[in-house]
Protein backbone atom coordinates (compact mmCIF):
# COMPACT_ATOMS: atom_id res chain seq x y z
CA UNK A 1 0.00 0.00 0.00
CA UNK A 2 1.65 3.21 -1.20
CA UNK A 3 -0.52 6.22 -0.33
CA UNK A 4 1.68 8.35 1.91
CA UNK A 5 0.88 9.27 5.49
CA UNK A 6 0.64 12.95 4.50
CA UNK A 7 -1.98 12.25 1.84
CA UNK A 8 -3.93 10.01 4.20
CA UNK A 9 -3.99 12.74 6.82
CA UNK A 10 -5.08 15.37 4.31
CA UNK A 11 -7.89 13.16 3.04
CA UNK A 12 -8.99 12.36 6.59
CA UNK A 13 -9.01 16.05 7.55
CA UNK A 14 -10.96 17.07 4.46
CA UNK A 15 -13.43 14.20 4.93
CA UNK A 16 -14.20 15.37 8.48
CA UNK A 17 -14.67 18.95 7.31
CA UNK A 18 -16.83 17.79 4.41
CA UNK A 19 -19.05 15.66 6.65
CA UNK A 20 -19.56 18.55 9.05
CA UNK A 21 -20.31 21.15 6.37
CA UNK A 22 -22.69 19.03 4.31
CA UNK A 23 -25.23 18.61 7.10
CA UNK A 24 -28.53 20.04 5.85
CA UNK A 25 -27.01 20.91 2.47
CA UNK A 26 -27.71 17.79 0.43
CA UNK A 27 -29.58 19.90 -2.11
CA UNK A 28 -26.43 21.94 -2.76
CA UNK A 29 -24.38 18.77 -3.21
CA UNK A 30 -26.96 17.48 -5.68
CA UNK A 31 -26.73 20.75 -7.62
CA UNK A 32 -22.93 20.42 -7.74
CA UNK A 33 -23.26 16.82 -8.96
CA UNK A 34 -25.69 17.82 -11.69
CA UNK A 35 -23.60 20.82 -12.76
CA UNK A 36 -20.49 18.64 -12.87
CA UNK A 37 -22.11 15.88 -14.92
CA UNK A 38 -21.31 17.28 -18.41
CA UNK A 39 -17.69 17.74 -17.33
CA UNK A 40 -17.50 14.16 -16.04
CA UNK A 41 -19.07 12.79 -19.23
CA UNK A 42 -16.94 14.95 -21.53
CA UNK A 43 -13.64 13.95 -19.92
CA UNK A 44 -14.36 10.23 -19.80
CA UNK A 45 -15.52 10.13 -23.42
CA UNK A 46 -12.66 12.37 -24.59
CA UNK A 47 -10.17 9.90 -23.11
CA UNK A 48 -11.73 7.39 -25.51
CA UNK A 49 -11.25 9.85 -28.41
CA UNK A 50 -14.75 11.31 -28.64
CA UNK A 51 -14.71 14.50 -30.71
CA UNK A 52 -17.38 16.25 -28.62
CA UNK A 53 -16.36 19.40 -26.77
CA UNK A 54 -17.56 20.06 -23.24
CA UNK A 55 -20.01 22.68 -24.54
CA UNK A 56 -21.40 20.22 -27.08
CA UNK A 57 -21.69 17.57 -24.39
CA UNK A 58 -23.60 19.97 -22.16
CA UNK A 59 -26.00 20.86 -24.98
CA UNK A 60 -26.63 17.20 -25.80
CA UNK A 61 -27.45 16.43 -22.16
CA UNK A 62 -29.81 19.42 -22.11
CA UNK A 63 -31.51 18.18 -25.30
CA UNK A 64 -30.33 21.24 -27.22
CA UNK A 65 -29.10 21.33 -30.81
CA UNK A 66 -25.39 21.71 -31.52
CA UNK A 67 -23.91 23.67 -34.39
CA UNK A 68 -22.29 20.79 -36.30
CA UNK A 69 -23.13 17.28 -37.38
CA UNK A 70 -21.88 14.61 -35.01
CA UNK A 71 -22.31 10.86 -35.17
CA UNK A 72 -25.30 9.27 -33.49
CA UNK A 73 -22.86 7.07 -31.62
CA UNK A 74 -21.24 10.07 -29.93
CA UNK A 75 -24.64 11.43 -28.95
CA UNK A 76 -25.57 8.12 -27.31
CA UNK A 77 -22.14 7.85 -25.68
CA UNK A 78 -22.78 11.17 -23.94
CA UNK A 79 -26.40 10.47 -22.99
CA UNK A 80 -25.76 6.92 -21.84
CA UNK A 81 -22.76 7.80 -19.70
CA UNK A 82 -24.77 10.59 -18.07
CA UNK A 83 -27.56 8.10 -17.34
CA UNK A 84 -25.10 5.66 -15.78
CA UNK A 85 -23.51 8.41 -13.69
CA UNK A 86 -26.93 9.50 -12.43
CA UNK A 87 -27.87 5.90 -11.66
CA UNK A 88 -24.87 5.17 -9.44
CA UNK A 89 -25.47 8.29 -7.34
CA UNK A 90 -28.18 6.43 -5.42
CA UNK A 91 -27.46 2.78 -6.24
CA UNK A 92 -23.91 2.90 -4.87
CA UNK A 93 -25.30 3.19 -1.33
CA UNK A 94 -27.59 0.19 -1.80
CA UNK A 95 -25.23 -2.63 -2.77
CA UNK A 96 -21.62 -3.59 -3.21
CA UNK A 97 -20.09 -3.91 -6.65
CA UNK A 98 -20.55 -7.37 -8.10
CA UNK A 99 -20.59 -8.92 -11.57
CA UNK A 100 -24.35 -8.38 -11.87
CA UNK A 101 -24.00 -4.63 -11.24
CA UNK A 102 -21.04 -4.31 -13.60
CA UNK A 103 -23.01 -5.99 -16.39
CA UNK A 104 -26.06 -3.81 -15.75
CA UNK A 105 -23.99 -0.62 -15.92
CA UNK A 106 -22.39 -1.81 -19.14
CA UNK A 107 -25.79 -2.55 -20.67
CA UNK A 108 -26.92 0.98 -19.82
CA UNK A 109 -23.72 2.42 -21.31
CA UNK A 110 -23.73 0.53 -24.62
CA UNK A 111 -27.48 0.38 -25.31
CA UNK A 112 -28.39 1.89 -28.70
CA UNK A 113 -24.70 1.85 -29.59
CA UNK A 114 -24.13 -1.89 -29.97
CA UNK A 115 -26.94 -3.89 -28.37
CA UNK A 116 -25.36 -7.19 -29.39
CA UNK A 117 -22.49 -6.72 -26.93
CA UNK A 118 -24.28 -4.59 -24.32
CA UNK A 119 -24.44 -6.08 -20.84
CA UNK A 120 -22.22 -9.11 -21.38
CA UNK A 121 -18.56 -9.99 -21.08
CA UNK A 122 -16.50 -11.00 -24.09
CA UNK A 123 -17.38 -14.49 -25.26
CA UNK A 124 -15.41 -17.20 -27.05
CA UNK A 125 -13.46 -15.83 -29.98
CA UNK A 126 -13.74 -12.18 -28.88
CA UNK A 127 -10.25 -10.86 -28.21
CA UNK A 128 -9.29 -7.23 -27.62
CA UNK A 129 -6.09 -5.27 -27.44
CA UNK A 130 -5.05 -1.80 -26.36
CA UNK A 131 -2.02 -0.73 -28.34
CA UNK A 132 0.38 -3.64 -28.04
CA UNK A 133 -1.34 -5.05 -24.95
CA UNK A 134 -3.56 -8.10 -25.60
CA UNK A 135 -6.19 -8.67 -22.92
CA UNK A 136 -6.75 -12.12 -21.34
CA UNK A 137 -8.73 -14.72 -23.26
CA UNK A 138 -12.52 -14.33 -22.99
CA UNK A 139 -12.82 -17.70 -21.23
CA UNK A 140 -10.92 -16.19 -18.27
CA UNK A 141 -12.90 -12.94 -17.96
CA UNK A 142 -15.71 -13.98 -15.63
CA UNK A 143 -13.39 -15.69 -13.17
CA UNK A 144 -10.91 -12.82 -13.19
CA UNK A 145 -13.62 -10.20 -12.58
CA UNK A 146 -15.02 -12.22 -9.68
CA UNK A 147 -11.52 -12.55 -8.21
CA UNK A 148 -10.89 -8.80 -8.56
CA UNK A 149 -14.19 -8.01 -6.82
CA UNK A 150 -13.44 -10.54 -4.06
CA UNK A 151 -9.96 -9.11 -3.51
CA UNK A 152 -11.34 -5.57 -3.32
CA UNK A 153 -14.10 -6.50 -0.87
CA UNK A 154 -11.93 -8.70 1.35
CA UNK A 155 -9.10 -6.18 1.78
CA UNK A 156 -10.67 -4.54 4.83
CA UNK A 157 -7.37 -3.24 6.20
CA UNK A 158 -6.12 -1.53 3.06
CA UNK A 159 -6.45 2.23 2.54
CA UNK A 160 -9.49 2.83 0.35
CA UNK A 161 -7.65 4.74 -2.42
CA UNK A 162 -5.10 1.93 -2.69
CA UNK A 163 -7.90 -0.63 -2.97
CA UNK A 164 -9.79 1.37 -5.60
CA UNK A 165 -6.63 2.04 -7.62
CA UNK A 166 -5.69 -1.65 -7.61
CA UNK A 167 -9.21 -2.67 -8.65
CA UNK A 168 -9.27 -0.14 -11.49
CA UNK A 169 -5.89 -1.28 -12.79
CA UNK A 170 -6.93 -4.93 -12.64
CA UNK A 171 -10.31 -4.22 -14.26
CA UNK A 172 -8.66 -2.49 -17.20
CA UNK A 173 -6.04 -5.24 -17.36
CA UNK A 174 -8.85 -7.80 -17.76
CA UNK A 175 -10.67 -5.57 -20.27
CA UNK A 176 -13.82 -7.67 -19.90
CA UNK A 177 -15.93 -6.04 -22.63
CA UNK A 178 -15.68 -5.61 -26.36
CA UNK A 179 -16.28 -1.86 -25.90
CA UNK A 180 -16.72 0.58 -23.03
CA UNK A 181 -14.03 -0.79 -20.69
CA UNK A 182 -12.45 2.55 -19.86
CA UNK A 183 -15.72 4.39 -19.30
CA UNK A 184 -17.18 1.63 -17.12
CA UNK A 185 -13.90 1.40 -15.21
CA UNK A 186 -14.05 5.11 -14.36
CA UNK A 187 -17.73 4.80 -13.42
CA UNK A 188 -16.76 2.04 -11.00
CA UNK A 189 -14.18 4.31 -9.35
CA UNK A 190 -16.97 6.74 -8.48
CA UNK A 191 -19.31 3.90 -7.51
CA UNK A 192 -16.74 2.77 -4.96
CA UNK A 193 -16.12 6.30 -3.68
CA UNK A 194 -19.81 7.11 -3.33
CA UNK A 195 -20.44 3.84 -1.51
CA UNK A 196 -17.76 4.79 1.01
CA UNK A 197 -19.23 8.25 1.52
CA UNK A 198 -16.67 10.16 -0.55
CA UNK A 199 -17.48 12.61 -3.37
CA UNK A 200 -16.96 11.49 -6.99
CA UNK A 201 -13.85 12.51 -8.88
CA UNK A 202 -13.01 13.27 -12.49
CA UNK A 203 -10.21 11.56 -14.41
CA UNK A 204 -9.37 14.31 -16.88
CA UNK A 205 -8.57 14.05 -20.55
CA UNK A 206 -5.77 16.62 -20.20
CA UNK A 207 -3.96 14.14 -17.97
CA UNK A 208 -4.58 11.22 -20.32
CA UNK A 209 -0.91 10.41 -20.91
CA UNK A 210 -0.22 10.31 -17.19
CA UNK A 211 -3.30 8.12 -16.74
CA UNK A 212 -2.15 5.73 -19.47
CA UNK A 213 1.30 5.59 -17.90
CA UNK A 214 -0.30 4.18 -14.75
CA UNK A 215 -1.46 1.15 -16.73
CA UNK A 216 2.03 0.65 -18.15
CA UNK A 217 3.41 0.67 -14.60
CA UNK A 218 0.92 -2.03 -13.67
CA UNK A 219 1.38 -4.08 -16.82
CA UNK A 220 5.16 -4.26 -16.60
CA UNK A 221 5.77 -4.22 -12.85
CA UNK A 222 2.42 -4.54 -11.06
CA UNK A 223 3.12 -1.09 -9.64
CA UNK A 224 0.06 0.75 -8.32
CA UNK A 225 1.57 3.89 -6.78
CA UNK A 226 1.13 6.14 -9.83
CA UNK A 227 -2.60 5.36 -10.06
CA UNK A 228 -2.97 5.84 -6.31
CA UNK A 229 -1.46 9.31 -6.56
CA UNK A 230 -3.53 10.25 -9.61
CA UNK A 231 -6.77 9.28 -7.84
CA UNK A 232 -5.65 10.95 -4.61
CA UNK A 233 -5.06 14.30 -6.29
CA UNK A 234 -8.39 14.05 -8.12
CA UNK A 235 -10.18 13.29 -4.84
CA UNK A 236 -8.49 16.20 -3.06
CA UNK A 237 -9.65 18.47 -5.88
CA UNK A 238 -13.20 17.15 -5.54
CA UNK A 239 -13.14 17.81 -1.80
CA UNK A 240 -11.78 21.34 -2.30
CA UNK A 241 -14.52 22.18 -4.77
CA UNK A 242 -17.34 20.96 -2.58
CA UNK A 243 -15.98 22.43 0.62
CA UNK A 244 -15.56 25.83 -1.07
CA UNK A 245 -19.22 25.81 -2.12
CA UNK A 246 -20.44 24.42 1.21
CA UNK A 247 -18.63 27.26 2.98
CA UNK A 248 -20.33 29.81 0.73
CA UNK A 249 -17.03 31.08 -0.64
CA UNK A 250 -16.95 33.59 -3.46
CA UNK A 251 -15.47 31.53 -6.29
CA UNK A 252 -12.97 33.24 -8.60
CA UNK A 253 -10.63 32.06 -11.34
CA UNK A 254 -7.07 31.31 -10.29
CA UNK A 255 -5.92 34.09 -12.61
CA UNK A 256 -8.13 36.60 -10.80
CA UNK A 257 -7.00 35.20 -7.47
CA UNK A 258 -3.33 35.69 -8.39
CA UNK A 259 -4.04 39.39 -8.93
CA UNK A 260 -5.97 39.69 -5.67
CA UNK A 261 -3.14 38.02 -3.77
CA UNK A 262 -0.34 39.63 -5.80
CA UNK A 263 1.09 36.18 -6.41
CA UNK A 264 2.62 34.57 -9.48
CA UNK A 265 -0.06 32.79 -11.49
CA UNK A 266 2.37 30.07 -12.58
CA UNK A 267 3.39 29.38 -8.98
CA UNK A 268 -0.26 29.14 -7.95
CA UNK A 269 -1.00 26.91 -10.93
CA UNK A 270 1.77 24.52 -9.87
CA UNK A 271 0.35 24.48 -6.34
CA UNK A 272 -3.14 23.85 -7.71
CA UNK A 273 -1.93 20.89 -9.74
CA UNK A 274 -0.30 19.47 -6.62
CA UNK A 275 -3.39 20.32 -4.56
CA UNK A 276 -1.35 22.18 -1.96
CA UNK A 277 -3.86 25.01 -2.27
CA UNK A 278 -7.64 24.32 -2.30
CA UNK A 279 -8.09 25.01 -6.01
CA UNK A 280 -10.30 23.05 -8.38
CA UNK A 281 -11.36 22.98 -12.01
CA UNK A 282 -14.71 23.80 -13.55
CA UNK A 283 -14.95 23.16 -17.28
CA UNK A 284 -11.17 23.12 -17.42
CA UNK A 285 -10.67 26.47 -15.66
CA UNK A 286 -8.84 26.51 -12.33
CA UNK A 287 -10.80 28.26 -9.59
CA UNK A 288 -10.51 28.92 -5.87
CA UNK A 289 -12.29 30.64 -3.01
CA UNK A 290 -11.45 34.36 -3.08
CA UNK A 291 -10.88 34.54 0.69
CA UNK A 292 -8.37 31.65 0.79
CA UNK A 293 -4.98 32.76 2.03
CA UNK A 294 -2.35 31.37 -0.31
CA UNK A 295 0.76 31.92 1.78
CA UNK A 296 0.19 29.53 4.67
CA UNK A 297 3.33 27.82 5.94
CA UNK A 298 1.57 24.45 5.84
CA UNK A 299 0.84 24.78 2.13
CA UNK A 300 4.38 25.96 1.41
CA UNK A 301 5.87 23.01 3.31
CA UNK A 302 3.68 20.50 1.48
CA UNK A 303 4.60 22.09 -1.83
CA UNK A 304 8.32 21.90 -1.01
CA UNK A 305 8.02 18.29 0.14
CA UNK A 306 6.44 17.23 -3.12
CA UNK A 307 9.15 19.01 -5.14
CA UNK A 308 11.91 17.01 -3.48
Amino acid sequence: MNTTKDYRQRISSLKKEYEKLKQGKESLLNIIYEAELPETVYNSNAIENSTLTIKETEKILMQLEISRDVSLREVFEAKNLATVSEYIKTKAREKEIDSEMILLLHKMLISNINDEIAGRYRKEGEYVRVGTYIAPAPEQVGRMINNAVLEYESDIEGFFIDRIAKFHLEFEHIHPFNDGNGRIGRVLINYQLLRLGFPPLIVRNKGKQQYYACFKDYEYGKKTSSMEKLLTLALLESFHKRISYLKGEKIVSLNEYSKLQNRSFNALLNSARRQTIPAFREKGVWKIGASIRSSSKKAQVMFMDEEK
